[in-house]
């Protein structure tokens, strides 16, 4: 599958209305540093939203309209004092917002999270998940949240706990919040990955030592049972799973030692993919290329360099061809298809500016150059 990017910038129309006041602030030429994102989602109304953290709270781009060049924002949402922050998508279109908080000083106390109903639509006010210790000592040690929306609309929330296993807590499509679950495991590292299959159904994987610690559901809803061990070692925050089959998740990630790309089906060999070293998390997305079922892939190299590659969906050991874009990021590119199918890529450049590539009617996976938003 070829793969071929441009880099002649084009500026986009002036997007946002600035001083808008929404529930967020939108403001105009914002160049506020990012550290946390970007994440890209379509809502139902087939519109592309970009997420994005700072220093000062949640950042958010939506495009004006459902295929369109013309983006509205960023406008700023407060949010809490936040180390980290997930931002994952259920099959109602609604997004969640998952952060671990921190003090002043700090210090971990807990779990938050937020929603955004519609695309567009206000962020609601961020509410406590909690802490699955109850002193201050453990509840510090909490690692970063991973989430994923079974289809129901349950939202569960996964982080390492204190003893070095994993602890769960959901929330039911009503809003109510179970008891934390101990999921048991051991040395589990950062940057776990929580997916949802379109069945619904839930699986979790956590980096170990020299392992990664897989939990499913059979069934959507049902209880997380813990699996064999990958024998795998997984550089933290870099893996990201995708559904590439009913009910079956490919899982992508760079090697600790080599950071080195591979990709595994659980009951399938490990396929090395090339195209390393990344840094930060790979970006997975399946999309129709030339007609065929075809899985996009996308990262950002210890130097700032964005890598891309196409190749058929399961279809790794064929043969996996990366394209050195000429995009430079900031932080780990993001992907996502829009209202037309086609392959749309979401970076921050050098000079803190969102930046967005889209595909272009060629063969192969062919992305214009990104402009900036």
């Amino acid at each position: 599958m070829g793969v071929r990017s441009g880099r002649t910038a084009r500026r986009s129309r002036p997007a946002g209305d600035g001083g808008t006041r929404v529930t967020g602030t939108r403001v105009t030429g914002l160049r506020a540093p990012v550290v946390d994102g970007p994440w890209i989602v379509r809502g139902k109304d087939l519109r592309l939203t970009v997420f994005a953290r700072s220093d000062r709270g949640l950042l958010r781009w939506t495009q004006r309209a459902a295929a369109g060049d013309e983006w509205a924002g960023p406008d700023v949402f407060e949010a809490p004092r936040l180390s980290h922050l997930a931002v994952v998508q259920g099959a109602d279109g609604f997004v969640r917002f998952i952060g671990r908080r921190v003090s002043a000083e700090g210090h971990v106390t807990g779990v938050v999270h937020a929603a955004q109903y519609q695309t567009g639509r206000p962020v609601t006010e961020w509410k406590p998940v909690g802490n699955p210790h109850k002193d201050a000592a453990s509840a510090r040690r909490i690692g970063v949240p991973a989430a994923a929306v079974s289809g129901s609309g349950s939202v569960h929330v996964f982080v390492a706990n204190a003893g070095g296993g994993v602890s769960m807590r959901s929330e039911d499509a009503k809003g109510a919040w179970g008891p934390w679950r101990d999921l048991q495991g051991s040395d589990a590292y950062e940057g776990a990955v929580a997916v949802a299959a379109a069945s619904g159904r839930v699986e979790y994987l956590a980096p170990g030592d020299g392992v990664a610690m897989r939990w499913q559901q059979e069934k959507s809803d049902g209880g997380l049972e813990r699996c064999p061990d990958l024998r795998i070692s997984v550089n933290p925050g870099s893996a990201s799973g995708l559904e590439t089959a009913p009910d079956r998740f490919t899982y992508y990630w760079a090697d600790a030692a080599t950071g080195g790309l591979f990709a595994h089906r659980p009951g399938a060999w490990v396929v090395p993919l090339g195209g390393g070293p990344a840094e930060g998390r790979i970006a997975a997305l399946r999309a129709w290329l030339d007609g065929y079922d075809c899985t996009v892939l996308a990262h950002r190299t210890p130097d700032g360099e964005v890598m891309l590659a196409a190749c058929g969906t399961e279809n790794e050991g064929g043969g996996v061809w990366w394209s050195r874009t000429a995009e430079r990021s900031t932080r780990p590119p993001a992907l996502a298809c829009d209202a037309e199918g086609r392959v749309v890529m979401a970076l921050f450049g050098e000079d803190g500016a969102l930046r967005i590539a889209r595909q272009v009617p060629e063969p192969g996976l062919a992305m214009a150059p990104s402009v900036p938003v």
